[in-house]
């Protein structure tokens, strides 16, 4: 029989991790999240998840919340948070960006507690060992700092975070509202210009790259108009046809949610008890 998606229903995981995703990419949220009981466990189950998908989303997620310091020492001890990361890194299954991704994540916290010469070290050595599991085709990943004009509002950046995560080849973004600017991660192969066509595509926000000149100042240089051929993420599911798509209620309710942190509190408490029905009995 056809389900109808409503917020009282059970979600499913893919809705749960990407709200905890949603709620992540909010600097305010962080804490929170970590603090709370049931979430870093509950994403941690989620790197283990059978569809690529959740898996991807969770780990946006703790790249979020791992860019808090304070984050860092409670998430790398909390239970199978650096082995399930390994097993991610290790499974042959898992996609050359999901692989980047969670090497990155794993790189972060494993430095946490390190003085800074241990730090290049051991993220040396570990990109080093990373390298080794991707296998040689996966070449090295690049960062590219967009600058996006139109980017002032929680709907804008969630429409420029699906724009991104359809392109083959990007790893992570991170946002900066309040400069306008997202950092990209991609995979060294992808050109540049296809994240300026994607964001393009959005209609309502235009991309320029942030680089540095030669005495260090930072400076804009737009993108070729041309549009470039963009590889569609073939990895990601097919959207849910119109009407049994549950995201456009749960939109409205994640973006008010980014706002009012006590909303969050009370999404969290709703994604705990989901996690906790789905795991631990």
């Amino acid at each position: 029989e056809k389900m109808n998606s409503t917020m009282s229903e059970e979600p499913d995981a893919l809705s749960v991790v990407n709200q905890l995703r949603d709620l992540a990419a909010d600097p305010l949220n962080r804490r929170a999240i970590v603090q709370d009981q049931g979430c870093l466990p509950g994403l941690i189950l989620f790197l283990d998840h059978p569809n690529p998908p959740v898996v991807h989303s969770a780990l946006l997620a703790l790249r979020y919340l791992a860019e808090c310091r304070a984050n860092r020492e409670k998430m790398k001890s909390e239970l199978g948070m650096m082995l399930s990361l390994q097993n991610v890194i290790q499974k042959t299954t898992t996609p050359g960006e999901t692989k980047l991704l969670a090497s990155e994540v794993y790189d972060i916290l494993q430095s946490s507690n390190m003085s800074d010469m241990d730090n290049v070290n051991e993220m040396n050595y570990r990109r080093r060992k990373a390298q080794f599991f991707l296998g040689s085709t996966n070449k090295r990943a690049k960062t590219v700092v967009l600058h996006i004009d139109g980017l002032d509002d929680s709907s804008r950046r969630n429409l420029c975070e699906e724009a991104l995560l359809k392109i083959k080849g990007v790893i992570s973004f991170t946002f900066q509202m309040a400069v306008q600017r997202c950092v990209v991660r991609i995979r060294s192969d992808l050109k540049a210009e296809a994240l300026a066509t994607a964001i393009a595509s959005t209609k309502v926000m235009k991309a320029q790259q942030v680089v540095k000149s030669e005495s260090g100042e930072e400076m804009l240089v737009p993108f070729q108009d041309t549009p470039v051929e963009v590889e569609q993420n073939t990895d990601l599911p097919e959207y849910l046809p119109e009407d049994e798509s549950p995201t456009k209620e749960q939109d409205k309710a994640v973006s008010r949610v980014g706002s009012h942190p006590e909303g969050a509190a009370s999404w969290l408490s709703t994604a705990a008890n989901f996690l906790s029905r789905s795991f631990y009995w």
